[in-house]
Order: structure tokens, then C-alpha cells, then sequence
């Protein structure tokens, strides 16, 4: 089941990042198992490359990290590459940090794909009003707190997701904590499910459980609109045991590789 619930995971990546960057008026492309999903942004989280195929070998493994990293050296700004570990043999994946570094990629962080079929009910949280984000204002808080979550300047997260049509008809939610906003979750459709993304919370504001909660919010939504209960995503180290309590799995391991600086 972890095998197939990576290729699920990889699968849900591509049509749900290439619908962000085409709103960015991005580049999306494939190339012999190289999928780019690049909107040259300085929010890197939407510059994107992850490999396509499955059962890749060592020595596939190395041609598509090469025109992976000659890709990402051509762009303006940073981005990263998703491996997803279950997708390519053990003897490939053994070398892949030695074939990243040859590549001239490095390991930026490592992640896990999760999902779940979640069927949970209304949530809420003592501390927080839930706002579905709907105007230019909310997507300037939406994106404000995932800029200060990963430590980027306030426009940065502001221009993430300035103008967002997608945003505002998906289902994503701020939690507001006597009228400011402290964090903030979205789910988007998918085929046959829907993708969580953009979970933030302030840093001063963590360990309350407002991002737990604002979670929960965009998924019963996501899920009570859309019909949906299969959940997808791709978790930091951080926000795995928020997940499991939710009610996700964990499949693949996915390491996050980025051009090394010389």
C-alpha cells in the first residue's frame, strides 16, 4: 500500500502545483520522467521539479538529477526538487545524496508524503475565529503568515499568493485569535481527493494548537464541499505528528534537494 500511496502522492503534486503555477503563468513541462512545475517565484515553494516515473535505477536516477539541476540553473530564483524515496530502487536510492552532490544538488530538508481517508467532524478551538479566506485582505494575511512561518520577508509571502483566484476557491481558512490572524491551512481539489497545503502558523504563535485546528477546518470543509474524505500531502518533520493525529499515514520519504551555492 505505501508504494501505491507514493505514487498517489506524486501524482497529486504535479496536477495540483501545476494548477498553482499556471495561475503564476508559470512553466509546466515534461521530459523523459522530469515534471518542472515552475513559477519563478521568490516563494520557493512553487518552483518545483519531481521525477515522473517509477522503479527509477541508479543510473536513470543520475541522468534525471543532472537535467533536473541544469533545469533549476537556468531560473531567477530558487526552488527545490521532490524525491520521493519509495519511487526509485534501493540500490538508487543508497546513492542518491552522492548522485545529488554530483549534480551539484544538495539536501535543503526531508519530508514524508502522508494521506488518509479522513472523515472528522466540525472542528473548532476556544482561542480562534475560522475565516474563510474570500477577499485581496485575506490573501494578504494568508500569505503574510506563511512568509513569517518560513522566515521570508512579508512580500514574498504576500506575492505567493497576490490575486489568487485558485486560492479563494479552494477552501482555505485563517484562524484568527482576537481579530488577528495566527494561522492558516488550504485545501485544494485533486483527482479524486483533495491537497493540503499551506499550513502555517505565526512563530510566536506555535504549540497552541491553532495550526492543528485551522487544519482540521480546511480539510472538513474541503472534504464537505468537494465530497472528497481521501486527504493528500506532503509533511515537514514538524508538522508529521499533527498529521497523525488527524488521521494520516506516512508512505514515501521525500527529500527536498536545492542547488548547492559554489
Amino acid at each position: 500500500m505505501s508504494y501505491l500511496e507514493s505514487v498517489e502522492s506524486k501524482n497529486q503534486l504535479i496536477a495540483v502545483w501545476s494548477k498553482i503555477v499556471a495561475e503564476q503563468h508559470g512553466e509546466i513541462s515534461d521530459d523523459d520522467g522530469v515534471s518542472r512545475m515552475w513559477a519563478d517565484s521568490p516563494f520557493g515553494f512553487w518552483n518545483a521539479v519531481t521525477l515522473t516515473n517509477a522503479d527509477i535505477s541508479a543510473d536513470a536516477l543520475k541522468d534525471q538529477l543532472g537535467r533536473a539541476a541544469e533545469f533549476m540553473r537556468g531560473r531567477q530564483n530558487a526552488g527545490f526538487l521532490w524525491v520521493f524515496e519509495d519511487l526509485i530502487t534501493p540500490e538508487a536510492r543508497d546513492e542518491l545524496l552522492l548522485a545529488a552532490g554530483a549534480a551539484g544538488l544538495g539536501l535543503a530538508f526531508s519530508g514524508y508524503g502522508m494521506a488518509g481517508d479522513i472523515d472528522i467532524p466540525e472542528p473548532s478551538h476556544p482561542e480562534l475565529e475560522m475565516r474563510r479566506v474570500e477577499s485581496e485582505d485575506d490573501l494578504v494575511a494568508f500569505g503574510q503568515i506563511n512568509g513569517q512561518a518560513y522566515g521570508l520577508p512579508d512580500e514574498v509571502g504576500r506575492g505567493a499568493v497576490a490575486g489568487s483566484r485558485l486560492l479563494r476557491d479552494s477552501y482555505a481558512y485563517i484562524g484568527y485569535r482576537d481579530d488577528r490572524p495566527v494561522a492558516c491551512a488550504a485545501t485544494v481539489s485533486g483527482p479524486d481527493s483533495i491537497f493540503l497545503a499551506l499550513v502555517a502558523t505565526l512563530p510566536e504563535e506555535t504549540r497552541r494548537g491553532y495550526g492543528e485546528a485551522v487544519t482540521r477546518k480546511a480539510i472538513y470543509e474541503g472534504s464537505r464541499h468537494t465530497g472528497h474524505h481521501r486527504v493528500v500531502l506532503q509533511a515537514t518533520e514538524a508538522g508529521r505528528p499533527v498529521y497523525e493525529r488527524i488521521g494520516y499515514t506516512v508512505n514515501s520519504p521525500v527529500r527536498f534537494l536545492s542547488l548547492v551555492q559554489s
